[in-house]
């Protein structure tokens, strides 16, 4: 991602970022490509600031074709049906992106990001999952993987106000300031796989609700071939029963995902705005942060509840299993 210097018009778009973190990680920024998959709320908070700060390039997939209840949460989709009258989401998020910053190439692509080989995202330095399957999060991650180049990978749901975002950076180095002085870091991420993967006796107590319940609801929905958000209040029977069978499985007391947290996430369709903007805005911070190599990242979950307010980070990797 290095690469020439930074026009004199770049420079003085983004002369206040510019100021805080510096020429050389906003240059890096500018030669960034960025994937995106699945536009909703949070995803549309996250894309408006990555085009605010200047990346190079955002490719967006969703061929969702716009109706009513997509306009919920989503600012990108003008209320005005004219405007996306037969569009995909992607191609009318796409239209709307590109008044945020001209500078940034923003383009749509069609297709199931899931039946795309690993060539199609060597171009990209950064990819976003949004309210994808959990089978599409194992098997875009692993494809990541499998490139030479390391490539930043990123899944983020949110239901009702319940937010999470997972992070692969594979072995990454990155430099920070401690004291007066600035210091170089490593870190090694676990796959998307791995991280689900650890057993939950060895999660303590302490971690995260909304990890286990996730989980419970990726399952439910691979099992009844459910799309993300396909659910209701007439699920939680079933819902229910594979959190138990799962408890069961890792040898946990069921107490460790409250029913009525389950209940939230399936009846919860519709995302609540404010936590969008916050999930959203934690995404895009910790995306520029990978791109510019710049402070330490997030390891490698973090969750949002809006009933409580609180924002939680917690690595769950297979370092727990050792």
């Amino acid at each position: 991602m290095d690469g020439e210097e930074l026009t004199e018009q770049e420079t003085a778009l983004y002369d206040r970022q510019i100021r805080v973190w510096g020429a050389n990680a906003q240059r890096r920024l500018t030669k960034a490509h960025i994937l995106v998959s699945g536009i909703k709320g949070t995803v549309a908070e996250f894309c408006k600031n990555i085009v605010l700060a200047g990346v190079g390039s955002v490719t967006l997939m969703d061929d969702r074709l716009v109706k009513e209840e997509a306009l919920n949460a989503n600012f990108l989709i003008p209320p005005d049906e004219s405007a996306y009258s037969g569009k995909t989401v992607a191609e009318t998020c796409c239209d709307s992106l590109k008044d945020f910053n001209p500078m940034v190439l923003v383009s749509a692509e069609k297709g199931d990001l899931s039946t795309f080989g690993t060539d199609f995202f060597e171009k990209f330095d950064v990819v976003v999952i949004g309210y994808g399957s959990r089978a599409t999060k194992k098997s875009v991650n692993e494809k990541c993987r499998e490139l030479s180049k390391r490539v930043a990978f990123y899944t983020v749901d949110c239901r009702d106000s319940c937010g999470e975002i997972f992070v692969d950076l594979q072995n990454y180095k990155y430099t920070k300031k401690k004291l007066e002085e600035t210091v170089e870091c490593e870190l090694n991420f676990p796959s998307f796989q791995e991280a689900i993967s650890v057993p939950w006796k060895l999660i303590p107590r302490r971690t995260a609700k909304l990890y286990f319940a996730m989980r419970v609801i990726e399952v439910f929905e691979e099992n009844e071939g459910r799309k993300h958000g396909e659910c209701s209040l007439l699920d939680l029977a079933t819902v229910l029963e594979i959190k138990k069978k799962l408890c069961e499985a890792n040898s946990v007391s069921e107490s460790h995902i409250p029913n009525s947290l389950l209940e939230r996430l399936i009846t919860g369709n519709i995302e609540f705005p404010p936590a969008c903007a916050i999930v959203g805005g934690i995404l895009a911070q910790e995306v520029i942060k990978a791109v510019s190599g710049k402070g330490d990242p997030l390891k490698n979950f973090f969750f949002f509840d809006g009933q409580d307010g609180k924002g939680v980070i917690e690595d769950i990797s297979n370092s727990l299993a050792s």
